[in-house]
């Protein structure tokens, strides 16, 4: 019987066969969608061929995907890629200039 090691050490992140972090969840979640899909198929009497054939191509499709973007950005780089599309690329400023130099002074609070 095989022996995995999923963790190798206190502080550091989950990581098995290669695939680090977030990929994994990624990983997994992916393979029970497909295995799911697959199944609902299957149970409305769709042609055995075309499950098999969706439930192999869904399945490489997501391990092919998994390691390459493992591959690509790394540990943290997929998190990183995301802030990065939700950061703004330039700054709209539509209020006159000394409407921000405006000094306002706070109420006394008794």
């Amino acid at each position: 019987m095989n022996n995995y090691n999923i963790n190798k050490g206190i502080g550091r992140t989950v990581e098995f066969k290669g695939l680090k972090a977030q990929y994994l969840f990624i990983f997994a979640g992916g393979l029970l969608g497909v295995l799911i899909l697959t199944m609902i198929l299957y149970m409305a009497n769709v042609n055995s061929y075309i499950c098999l054939f969706i439930g192999t191509g869904g399945a490489s499709l997501i391990v092919w995907q998994t390691f390459s973007l493992n591959g690509k950005y790394g540990e943290h780089g997929l998190m990183k890629f995301g802030a990065k599309n939700r950061h703004p690329k330039y700054i709209i400023c539509r209020k006159a200039v000394h409407r921000y130099l405006k000094f306002t002074t706070k109420p006394d609070v008794v």
